[in-house]
This record gives structure tokens, sequence and C-alpha cells, in this order.
């Protein structure tokens, strides 16, 4: 028998999605006229099979409904920030039942939310996200989970790992059972050397990174003493990862509106970077991935 997963992105945009409201440069223009690929919402991914999302940014509610999406086990968030939690709201909107009466008639679904330990207590310190989770679990909307360092979690057949990157603040997470693995880092891997643990998996879903060079003309998009360069991943630094990953397959979102890449500066780019031999997909929202672990022969 042979097992799979599949792996879909939800959205494929980070702080700055795709159209940003006011902006008239050629990323947020296709983004309105031509949608489709070239529209991207708010970083999120969702893994077929064990049913898990992981982060759920403003669009957490139009990216679930648009995907199809009825069964979730389990919800991982990998950091405080609001580009990757202010959509939490989504578990009142798909699991309350505000009709039937008497109460105990009720048969609404509960999520599994699981923070690990330094999401935990970051919540408790910003944006009111634990009092708003509190309240969701006070109503019976969801179940939350402290997951601390060094523990994972069973969902189905698959075992999640959170472990923290190099900004400590932030979780990655591996995923593995039926002989498969995968890694999902959602962001901020600035710093970060992946462990040997998780090098050589079947798909790592990273971070595209900041372009402080243009990545087909070379041309510097921000300016080198611009603090940004010491707080975040840069392009050539994920490259850098992609190479020490050695995945099978690399999926690379979180992809900045205010890089000015389009769509068709992406395709070139990739195939530039297929033909250096890295497996490299730039993520849109709805692209999917199977996975696929084939059965050993026996001897």
């Amino acid at each position: 028998m042979t097992s799979s997963m599949r792996v879909e992105i939800l959205g494929s945009g980070g702080a700055t999605p795709a159209p940003r409201p006011g902006c008239h440069c050629q990323v947020c223009v296709d983004a309105r006229v031509l949608g489709g690929k070239h529209a991207r919402t708010g970083p999120s991914t969702f893994v077929h099979g064990p049913n898990i999302v992981f982060d759920t940014p403003e669009d957490a509610r139009l990216q679930l409904d648009r995907a199809g999406i009825d069964e979730i086990a389990a919800c991982f968030y990998s950091h405080w920030h609001p580009d990757h939690t202010m959509g939490r709201r989504v578990w009142e909107t798909r699991n309350a039942d505000f009709r039937t009466w008497p109460p105990e008639a009720r048969r609404q679904p509960v999520t599994d939310v699981h923070l690990p330990q330094q999401v935990a207590e970051d919540m408790r310190t910003y944006l009111g996200a634990w009092d708003h989770l509190a309240f969701m679990e006070s109503r019976g909307w969801i179940r939350v989970h402290v997951v601390p360092d060094g523990e994972a979690v069973r969902v189905g057949r698959v075992e999640v790992r959170p472990f923290r990157v190099a900004e400590d603040y932030v979780y990655a997470f591996e995923l593995s059972g039926d002989g498969l693995r995968l890694l999902v880092a959602p962001d901020e891997l600035n710093g970060w050397s992946p462990p040997e643990a998780v090098r050589g998996c079947d798909l790592a879903v990273l971070p595209m990174g900041i372009c402080e060079h243009h990545p087909l003309t070379g041309e510097r998009r921000i300016h080198p003493e611009h603090p940004i360069l010491r707080l975040e991943a840069t392009f050539a630094e994920t490259l850098e990862l992609v190479d020490a990953l050695a995945a099978e397959r690399v999926v690379l979102t979180h992809i900045e509106e205010i890089d000015g890449l389009t769509v068709d500066d992406l395709a070139v780019l990739e195939e530039r970077l297929r033909g250096e031999g890295r497996p490299v997909t730039f993520a849109w929202d709805g692209l999917q991935v199977d996975i696929r672990a084939e059965p050993r022969r026996i001897q």
C-alpha cells in the first residue's frame, strides 16, 4: 500500500498580500485584474490526510471555504504575529451553533488548537490572543493545548513535532508518519541552520525570504543599511537553506507583494533554480502537492 499526504497552500502571501489596498504597482494591478495565481492571501498551509491547518491569517475563513475543506482535526500556530493569527475568529464562524436550543442538543464541531510553549506565552502578551482563544474555548468551539518544548502531538497517523528555529519565539513543524516526512516552517528563518533530523525530508514548505536584490536582474531593492536585513532572512539565505535541507521537493511561500515579483518573474526564476538542481516551486493560493511513500519490496 502506498501512503500519501497532500499539502495545500491556502495562502501564499506574507505580511503584505496582493493586492494591497491603495497600491497600483504591477503586482497589485495583476492581482486585481487577473486574479487566480496573481492574487495572494495571508500565510497558511493545510495538510490533507491528518487534516491539519498551520496558522490562520485574516483571510482564513475565505481560504478554508475556497478550498472546500470540511474536516479539520487540528490547528497549530507557529508564532503570534498578526499575519499568522488574526483570522482565529474562523473557529467561531466555523464551529459555533447560534440557533439550536436547548444547548445540550447542539452538535457543533470542536477544533483542537495547539500552541507550542513560547507561542502560548506570547499570546498571553500580544494582541489579546490568549483572551480570545480562552473565550472561544469557554463557548465550546475549540480546545486549547499548550505543547511543551520537546514534545510531539499525534494527529491521526501523523506525529507533529514543533521545534524552535533561530528566532526562538517562532516554531517550525516536522510531520512524520507512514514513511513520510514533511517540514512546515511558516516564517522567520533568519539565522536558522536546519538540524540533521529534518534534512532529506520528502517536502519542505519554507518562506521565500525578502529580496535584498531582484533575483533576476540583480538590482538592489533594499538599502544595505535598512534594519530589516538584520531581522529577516533574504531570498539568497533561503536558497542556502534549500541546499542544506536537501529535501526531495521545496515549496517557497510567504511571497511578499513589496518585493515586486510578478507571476511571470517567478516562473522564470523557478525554471532557473530547477536548472541549477534545486527542486523549488513558488507557491500560489490553492497550490497542491502530493507526497507519497512507495511500498518497500519484500526480498
